[in-house]
Parts: structure tokens; C-alpha cells; sequence
């Protein structure tokens, strides 16, 4: 191997080590080794580089009759670079400073899409949920460990197409797209959405969150397991603790967990909606729940070790909170007077 010698030129080649693409320096180094013989991972140890790195250089940049060229190689890197589009999230610094704020206040990408589009008409703008899902896996969000925020909690993302549409296994399944008006428009008492909250592994239970849209107030069942038939027992709990008229309609994810809320229908009458594939976003009320209900029972909390005493609780804490959009009455409030001062069973 031949050896750089002088005091500037290591300078220089520890200066070039900090950066993250070849600049033209180092490719002059590639370029005058090459015509040494000198081998790919050897250029490497001198430039302080994977040889991943100068493989691939040398690769993109050279041919059977075409040897490589530091000249011709920053001027095709110049064109990659001057062609390259930056995205929004690289662009617009405010908004990506509200994403992640968000992201670390436990919000999935779907609600931050649907919050920033409801909400936030005006700068900073709004971004798809897919395009912050590519900024968590970039390597900046990957630097920022924002994928801990996830609810998956994976530090890498499944290959795009891999995850499989459940709408397929839920029988008769009525699109949201297809709900009422005055349903969306919160017009009555009475239409609810639903989900669960799961433990961290498998087998350890979870709670199966109840959400009413216009009064605010929610109902939390223990589960033992994530099974269809304790998420219909579940909700069926919460319909016997209200009169018939304020409890019409649920409107799901696309859980497999849901799959008996044909059994609602035929039983009771209850019409069920079900949100697109991965947009859970579009039922918010019951996601909000969900972030409430982790003040009190954090991501890692084991459900098998939670008594029922204590879900009760956290459940009458969170209706008797008053609620600016209530007029600052309670959940409860507002449900007892629509019984006509009389309570209902918890």
C-alpha cells in the first residue's frame, strides 16, 4: 500500500473522514490509488471509510472502458444532488418541529394527518401520514428514535405492500364513508367508537375502550385477550349501561377483534362503521381516549396484574372531568340529565 505522506495531506484526510458523502478530495484519492493498484478496502482504511462505500463509488462512476475519473464522478454527484427534490418535512422546519412534537406526545402518524388537516389550514400546513412515516425511518428520524414513539414500536418498517388489508376477513362491513351525516356532524347522543388498548406481549390482556362522540363519555373493560367474542361481551356491558336511544351505532378499526359486530346488528339493532385500512385517525375520539387512558396505564403496563376497582376509576375520573366543549360540564353531567337525573350503571 502506498502511504500519503505530509502533515496537510493528513490533515485533509482526517477533515474528510467527518463527512457523510465523498467529496471531491476523496475522490481524487480514489481516483490516483486506483492507478497505484491499490485495493478497494485498503482505499478505504486511508480514507477512513466502509469499503462499502468507496465499492459502490467506484462501481457507479467507472466501467470495463471507462476507468474511474474524481472529475467525472463530483460532476454526476452534482447532478444527483441539483435533481433531488427536498421533501416537505426537510423544507418546512415548523412543520416538521409540530410533527415531531407530536410523534413524542404518543400521536400516531394517521391522527397527526388528520389533526393537521382539520386544524392547521393555515401555515404550517399539513403532511400525509405516509410521508411522516418516511421521515421517522429516515436517517434523521432514525437519529431521533422517533419510531419508539410508534405504537408498533419498531425500529424498522415493513417492506411497502407487506401488510395485508383485514377488511377482507370482517363480514359485512359497512364503510364509514357510508355513515350519516348527522352522525359525523355529532347531530345526536347515541353513536360510539370503539377500540382496545393492548398490553405489550401477547397474553396479558388489555382494556377494550368505549368512546360516545357527543357526550364525551367512555366506558374501559378488561379483557384476558384481544378475542372477538370478549370485545363483543365488552360492548354489550356498555349498551346495557344506557336506555336503547344512546346507543345506535359503533364505528370500528378493522381489527379481526371485530369481526362478531354483526352479532350487534342482528341482536340489538346497532349499526357498525368500519374506518379505511390504517386510518384509525378517523375515529378521534376514541384514539384521544386511548392517549388519556396511558397517562394511567403506560404502554408497558401488564393488564393481567390491573384490577377491575382500578379500570373503574380511571374510567369515572375521565367522566367526571368537566370539558371545555361541554361547557365545562362533566360527561356524566351531560348523560344524566339526558336520563333524566337518573344513573346509570357503570
Amino acid at each position: 500500500m502506498h502511504h500519503l505522506k505530509g502533515k496537510i495531506v493528513y490533515e485533509l484526510t482526517f477533515r474528510l473522514m467527518a463527512h457523510k458523502i465523498l467529496v471531491y478530495e476523496e475522490r481524487k484519492i480514489i481516483e490516483k490509488e486506483l492507478l497505484r493498484k491499490t485495493s478497494c478496502r485498503d482505499i478505504a482504511a486511508l480514507l477512513g471509510r466502509d469499503h462499502s462505500v468507496v465499492s459502490r463509488e467506484i462501481k457507479l462512476n467507472s466501467g470495463e472502458h471507462m476507468p474511474y475519473s474524481a472529475d467525472r464522478a463530483q460532476l454526476y454527484a452534482d447532478r444527483r444532488k441539483k435533481g433531488k427534490r427536498k421533501k416537505v418535512l426537510e423544507e418546512n422546519e415548523a412543520l416538521r418541529n409540530m410533527v415531531i412534537e407530536k410523534l413524542r406526545d404518543e400521536w400516531s402518524p394517521d391522527q397527526i394527518d388528520g389533526w393537521l388537516r382539520e386544524e392547521c389550514k393555515k401555515p404550517p400546513g399539513f403532511v400525509s401520514y405516509e410521508t411522516i412515516y418516511k421521515y421517522v425511518y429516515s436517517p434523521e428520524g432514525k437519529e431521533e428514535k422517533l419510531w419508539l414513539h410508534l405504537r408498533t414500536g419498531r425500529h424498522k418498517r415493513r417492506i411497502q405492500g407487506a401488510r395485508k388489508s383485514r377488511c377482507d376477513q370482517i363480514p359485512d362491513r359497512t364503510s364509514i364513508h357510508e355513515r350519516p351525516e348527522g352522525i359525523n356532524l355529532k347531530e345526536r347522543y347515541g353513536d360510539w367508537e370503539s377500540d382496545t388498548v393492548e398490553s405489550p406481549k401477547s397474553g396479558k390482556g388489555g382494556l377494550s375502550s368505549h368512546y360516545e362522540r357527543k357526550s364525551q363519555t367512555c366506558r374501559l373493560h378488561k379483557l384476558q385477550s384481544k378475542k372477538s367474542e370478549e370485545t363483543k361481551e365488552a360492548l354489550v356491558k356498555t349498551k346495557d349501561s344506557f336506555p336503547d336511544y344512546l346507543f345506535l351505532t359503533v364505528t370500528f378499526d378493522n381489527g379481526s377483534e371485530n369481526v362478531r359486530h354483526t352479532e350487534l346488528k342482528k341482536e340489538f339493532g346497532i349499526e357498525t362503521y368500519f374506518c379505511d385500512p390504517y386510518c384509525s385517525w378517523q375515529k378521534g375520539g376514541v384514539e384521544n381516549l386511548n392517549k388519556l387512558i396511558r397517562q394511567y396505564f403506560p404502554k408497558k403496563t401488564d393488564f393481567s396484574r390491573v384490577s377491575e376497582e382500578a379500570i373503574y376509576a380511571v374510567q369515572e375520573k375521565l367522566n367526571n372531568r368537566p370539558r371545555k366543549s361541554l361547557n365545562y360540564r362533566s360527561p356524566n353531567q351531560v348523560v344524566s340529565e339526558l336520563v333524566g337525573g337518573g344513573a346509570t350503571n357503570p
